[in-house]
């Protein structure tokens, strides 16, 4: 498995797990990122953080720092 934030744009992958701090964990879920749910990298800012993804039917950004909490297999 690999990080989110290793995903380039226009990838896609499934949330395997997300191994954050309780804090970071909870505002992740509150998000929508769930294990086993679609999440589609949409583009790179400028200077590479934040990361704008689309995941159930919504684009969310994040930052590099916290995609890489998250554990994905591609599609």
């Amino acid at each position: 498995m690999i990080k989110l934030s290793d995903l380039m744009p226009g990838e896609s992958a499934y949330i395997k797990e997300i191994d954050a701090p309780l804090n970071v964990k909870r505002r992740l879920l509150e998000m929508g990122f769930t294990t086993n749910t679609s999440i589609t990298v949409v583009k790179n800012a400028p200077l590479k953080d934040p990361i704008e993804y689309q995941i159930r039917g919504c684009e969310v950004t994040l930052r590099k720092a916290d995609a890489k909490y998250i554990e994905v297999e591609k599609v």
